[in-house]
């Protein structure tokens, strides 16, 4: 297997691959907010929704699945579209190479280029490696929300971070 990747703007081709990354960083039940991805038809309606209303959506690919992606989606409310709201994710194995860093700058960019001035995020308080890098690239901690998420009968906090460009 090639140990080189490349980092794409998300396109409907990369949907179903994005779903499977999803789906398996999800079910480790340890980063996202979801115990499994959505079905693929709620996937596609969700990116295809968001890509159209302004999104900035990178995966990265490797011999044709899905390691990686970083997606940054604008706020709806009229007040809040200089506002983007942050999702990422890197699948096991891929971990701890600078994938994470090199799928967020590219994303930062194109949304700050995009006219976002702020950038948002939630990552539970115990993901030490994510909070990290976030804080690496410029993110604040303007907040910590108690017992926000509940895994196996088990309560987690959540740090709400952001960047302002």
């Amino acid at each position: 297997m090639s140990s080189s990747h490349h980092i794409v703007p998300l396109a409907q081709q990369h949907i179903a691959a994005f779903r499977e990354a999803l789906d398996a960083v999800a079910r480790e039940q340890r980063y996202l907010a979801m115990p499994e991805a959505p079905p693929l038809t709620k996937v596609r309606r969700f990116i295809l929704d968001s890509l159209r209303a302004g999104a900035v959506h990178f995966v990265a690919l490797q011999d044709g699945s899905v390691i990686g992606w970083c997606d940054i989606r604008p706020r709806t409310q009229a007040t809040m579209r200089h506002c983007g709201v942050l999702g990422m994710g890197v699948v096991a194995g891929h971990r701890g190479r600078g994938l994470g860093r090199e799928l967020l700058c590219m994303t930062l960019d194109a949304a700050f280029a995009s006219g976002m001035t702020r950038i948002e995020l939630t990552v539970r308080a115990d993901n030490a490696a994510a909070i990290e890098l976030y804080r690496k690239l410029g993110f604040d901690a303007e907040g910590v929300c108690r017992r926000a998420m509940r895994v196996d009968d088990s309560y987690r906090d959540t740090v709400i971070m952001a960047r302002l460009a």
